[in-house]
C-alpha cells in the first residue's frame, strides 16, 4: 500500500506541463475516411480542445489529465464536419521539381532547373536555380532549406541569447508535427525546419518565444512579460500568420 502511494506521488509530480498521449488508436470518420485521432492529458487543461494536424494527417484532442479518452473521441466525432471544412481547406499536394513554386523566407520562389547548373540551390532573380540530376532534386532542395533554417536560426538565438543574458544553448532543427520550437530540460532547443518557409519576423518570434524559456520555463505572465520585451516585432502578428498560414509550411516535401 504504501509503495502504490509512492508511486502515485511520483506520477502526480511528473511532467507538470503534459502527460504523454494515449498509445491506443482511435479514429473518426470524416468526409468518408478514417481519420486517426490522438488524445493529450495536459494538467493544466480545463476543457477539451480538438486541432487538426497541419498536414491533414489525424485530429488532436487536448484534454484535463482527469478527462475520459471516450468522452474524447466523442468529442471529435461530434466536430466531423468541422474537421471536414478543416481538411478542405488544405492546399492539394504539390510535387517540387522545376517550376514548382516554394515558399523560402515568406516570398513564394520558383523553382529553376538546369541540369549543368550548380547541385547547390542559388537564388537568382527571386527564383531557386537548381542544377545536377533531376533524379533527387526534391531531396537536395530539401537540404538546403534545412540549411538555411539552421543558419538563419543559429543568427536569431544568437541575438536573443544577448538580448536575454543567457548563454547560448545548443540549437537542433524538428520536424515535429504538433510545435513550431521547444525548449528541452538539458536547455537545447530545436526550432521546426520548416519556418525557413514563413517570414523573417515569424520565425525569428519562435526563437524568441524559445529563448524566453531559458528564463522562465512556464508560460506564466512573467514569461510572457519577459518574451515582450525580448521579441522586436508583433507577436500577436506573428502568432496569428502561423494560424493562418502555418498549415501550408507542411505541404511540400511530405
Amino acid at each position: 500500500m504504501i509503495a502504490w502511494l509512492h508511486r502515485a506521488v511520483r506520477g502526480q509530480s511528473a511532467d507538470a506541463r503534459a502527460a504523454p498521449p494515449q498509445q491506443r488508436k482511435l479514429a473518426v470518420a470524416v468526409a468518408g475516411r478514417e481519420l486517426p485521432v490522438v488524445v493529450r492529458r495536459l494538467r493544466n487543461a480545463r476543457r477539451l480542445t480538438l486541432r487538426l494536424a497541419p498536414d491533414g494527417s489525424e485530429a488532436r484532442v487536448s484534454m484535463p489529465a482527469w478527462g475520459r479518452v471516450a468522452d474524447a473521441l466523442e468529442f471529435a466525432r461530434s466536430r466531423a464536419d468541422w474537421l471536414a471544412q478543416q481538411l478542405d481547406r488544405l492546399p492539394p499536394p504539390q510535387p517540387v521539381g522545376h517550376d514548382a513554386l516554394v515558399l523560402y523566407r515568406g516570398e513564394q520562389h520558383r523553382v529553376i532547373w538546369q541540369e549543368r547548373a550548380a547541385r547547390r540551390p542559388v537564388i537568382v532573380d527571386g527564383q531557386i536555380m537548381i542544377g545536377g540530376p533531376a533524379d533527387g532534386l526534391e531531396r537536395r532542395l530539401h537540404r538546403w532549406l534545412a540549411a538555411e533554417a539552421l543558419r538563419l536560426c543559429a543568427q536569431d538565438l544568437t541575438h536573443y541569447c544577448a538580448r536575454a543574458g543567457q548563454p547560448l544553448p545548443r540549437l537542433a532543427l524538428s520536424r515535429a508535427q504538433r510545435r513550431w520550437g521547444s525548449c528541452a530540460s538539458d536547455g537545447t532547443i530545436r526550432i521546426n525546419w520548416r519556418l525557413i518557409m514563413a517570414p523573417d519576423a515569424v520565425r525569428r518570434s519562435v526563437v524568441a518565444h524559445e529563448v524566453a524559456h531559458m528564463t522562465h520555463f512556464d508560460h506564466s505572465p512573467a514569461f510572457h512579460a519577459h518574451l515582450g520585451a525580448l521579441y522586436e516585432g508583433s507577436l500577436s502578428g506573428a502568432n496569428e500568420w502561423l494560424r493562418l498560414h502555418g498549415r501550408t509550411l507542411y505541404q511540400p516535401f511530405g
